[in-house]
Formats: structure tokens, C-alpha cells, sequence
């Protein structure tokens, strides 16, 4: 065969080589076609492509573990090879796979989502940590909300997370540790999350958000031991009085249950207070941060005519089955009968049965359909 001018005959020659059974011979014809495509700048002649889809997907699929790592390896960086080729690559053991998630940019979007739902954790760690990732991506990885896959992605400094991606991952490193330290060295972290990171990393960390973001320790310690006090006393006439002052803003809402999750108080049972002191917008901004969840899903699951986006809502949060039916007549007081419908026990059963990290993720998918 030619390599100068290759035609679809010397194609089809290695085509007809593909089928041997001898390992090193498929091995020889891949490298050798590789090197043949990286010559002629990939294969641009529809015939020929069609070629070298079918040797490649021959030889791949009949190929050893050893040669498909070392075939996955040759292709990480082309833009030639066949795409179906890199997905199935992709798809293989992680030792195969890691070279093609990382580098290959024949992966678009909805290939790297598909890899978050199908493979294992050690394949989603490498999806996080692949470079610039886009914005659906990173909301996929923050909504199966698994704490290593998390951690992979806080030390991404080129993924494309949005402000809002930002706060999910400052308010998850509150239970997540690993998250913490790449936080602080993030370049999207802003003054604003790196005071509520400071609530709860330890002191080497709190150094450094303090010289990185020019935080007052004695100013935020201070804030912190008021919300604890106000908390622990449970005043609500003071909560009440505060809300009506400022005019029950959002703004002012905000704080509270910012105040509320840096003193480590903002807990299921708080929704049940926020209902009977007929504060539904509390209600919803507190579900929201507890999740966490967007207050947009949460509005739609209290306008929802069915109970049931609600009860995987709070169930997502650890709220307890026994006291979901006095929270819904709450809501429904306070939502003009949203929802509307009735309870089914046997749903609502089936739903508080799931562990609170299955609701919460049953959650953010069903209200996005």
C-alpha cells in the first residue's frame, strides 16, 4: 500500500486484515491506520471514512484490554476518529477511558451527561475534572450530588460554573469537607460565598478566605454568635418584629436563613415554623436552601395541582412522613388550596420511603419534566 496517495482499495485491504484472530496483528493495523489518518489530516472522503468506522469498530471490538488502552491513548487527541469509537472508548473500563474523557473533544455535551448517568464514580470524577466543561455539566454533577465526583469539580478551576453552581457547591461543603479547601482557592468564589464559606471551614482556611477576601473575623464571629442566640432563645416575636421592620423583604429573608445555616439551625422542622407564622415565602426559601433546590422548583411544586412534587421535596430534605400531612394543610392555608388534589397514602408512603438523597434527586428530576 501507498501511504502517499492511499486509496479506498488500500482500505479496503486493511478492512480484509481487521478480521485476523492474532492480537499483535490488530494491534500493527491499528497503529498503522492511526498513523495513516494523522498523516492525511483525518479522512475527509466520505467513502474512505466509512472505511476506517468499520476497520477501527472491527478491530476495537475484538481487540484486548491492553489494546484498547493503548488505542484509546492514540485517538484522546484527534479529530479525525470516529466519534462512535471515542463513546465506546469512553465507555470502558476506567483505565481506558480515563485518556479519552479528559482530552478527546469529540465528546459534546450530551455524551459527557450520558457517561454522569451510566458509568462509575471513577468515570464521573474524570468528567469533572475534564477542562472546561459547560454549564449543564457541571449542573448534572452538582445534582447527583455524589461527594468525590463534588470534590473533583471544586478543584476544576476552568468549568464553566455559574454564579448559582457556585452557591450549591459552597452550601454542599458544609456537609461535604473535601469540597472546602479548593473552594477557597476557587476563581469564581465571590466575597459574598466566601463569607458563608467561612462559617464553617477550619481555621487554616479561614485565614486564607480572610487574606483573599479582606473578611472581618470579628465583624462575621459577631453575626454568627447573634443568629446563634436568636436561634437558641427561639424568639419569634423578635423574628416577627425584625420582618416587619424591613418589610418582610427578600433581602431580609435571605439573611435569616443565611444566619440559619451558618449557626448550623436550618433544619427540616424549621419549614413547619416559617408555615405557622404564616410566612409561606420563608417556607420556600428555606425548603430551597435545605435541598438544596432553586426557589423556582419549589413555587411550582406548591402551585403544582398534585401534592406530590412537594412530598419528595421535603422528603428530599429528611422530613419525616407522619408530619407531611399538617405541613400540606399549612401550605395549602397559605397558597389559596395549592396543591389542590388530595394525598395518596400509598404515594405519599412509596415517596417518603426513598432515602432523602433518592428524593431530592427523584425531585429535580421530576419537576424539570
Amino acid at each position: 500500500m501507498s501511504l502517499a496517495q492511499p486509496t479506498a482499495a488500500d482500505f479496503q485491504a486493511l478492512l480484509a486484515l481487521a478480521h485476523s484472530r492474532d492480537p499483535g496483528e490488530r494491534e500493527r493495523l491499528l497503529i498503522t491506520l492511526a498513523d495513516l489518518c494523522d498523516m492525511l489530516g483525518g479522512c475527509a472522503e466520505p467513502e474512505v471514512r466509512a472505511l476506517v468506522h468499520d476497520i477501527f469498530m472491527t478491530l476495537t471490538l475484538q481487540a484486548e484490554r491492553e489494546i484498547r488502552g493503548r488505542l484509546a491513548e492514540r485517538l484522546a487527541s484527534t479529530d479525525w476518529a470516529p466519534p462512535e469509537l471515542i463513546k465506546l472508548l469512553a465507555m470502558d473500563d476506567i483505565d481506558i477511558a480515563r485518556p479519552v474523557i479528559a482530552r478527546s473533544q469529540l465528546l459534546e455535551e450530551d455524551d459527557l451527561i450520558r457517561l454522569l448517568v451510566e458509568t462509575t464514580i471513577e468515570h464521573q470524577i474524570e468528567v469533572a475534572r475534564r477542562p472546561r466543561i459547560s454549564g449543564p455539566v457541571v449542573g448534572a454533577i452538582i445534582d447527583q450530588g455524589q461527594p468525590a465526583v463534588l470534590a473533583s469539580l471544586a478543584g476544576n478551576d476552568t468549568a464553566d460554573a455559574s454564579p448559582l453552581q457556585m452557591a450549591r457547591l459552597v452550601a454542599a461543603s458544609r456537609r461535604i469537607a473535601a469540597l472546602r479547601a479548593p473552594l477557597v482557592r476557587h476563581p469564581r468564589m465571590t466575597p459574598i460565598l466566601a463569607n458563608t464559606l467561612y462559617s464553617w471551614v477550619g481555621e487554616a482556611l479561614k485565614e486564607a478566605l480572610t487574606a483573599k477576601f479582606a473578611i472581618d473575623p470579628n465583624t462575621l464571629e459577631t453575626s454568627l454568635a447573634e443568629a446563634v442566640r436568636d436561634v437558641m432563645q427561639g424568639d419569634q416575636s423578635e423574628t416577627k418584629l425584625v420582618f416587619e421592620a424591613h418589610g418582610e423583604t427578600d433581602s431580609m429573608e435571605h439573611r435569616l436563613i443565611a444566619k440559619l445555616q451558618a449557626a448550623d439551625q436550618l433544619r427540616p422542622g424549621y419549614l413547619l415554623r416559617a408555615l405557622r407564622e404564616g410566612r409561606l415565602s420563608l417556607f420556600i426559601k428555606a425548603l430551597a436552601a435545605l435541598g438544596p433546590y432553586s426557589v423556582a422548583s419549589v413555587e411550582r411544586a406548591i402551585g403544582s395541582d398534585k401534592p406530590d412534587l412537594l412530598a419528595l421535596a421535603v422528603a428530599g430534605v429528611g422530613f419525616d412522613r407522619s408530619v407531611f400531612p399538617a405541613l400540606l394543610d399549612l401550605v395549602r392555608g397559605l397558597n389559596g388550596g395549592m396543591p389542590r388534589q388530595p394525598a395518596d397514602a400509598n404515594s405519599s408512603a412509596a415517596l417518603f420511603a426513598l432515602n432523602a438523597s433518592s428524593a431530592a434527586d427523584a425531585f429535580r428530576l421530576r419537576i424539570q419534566v
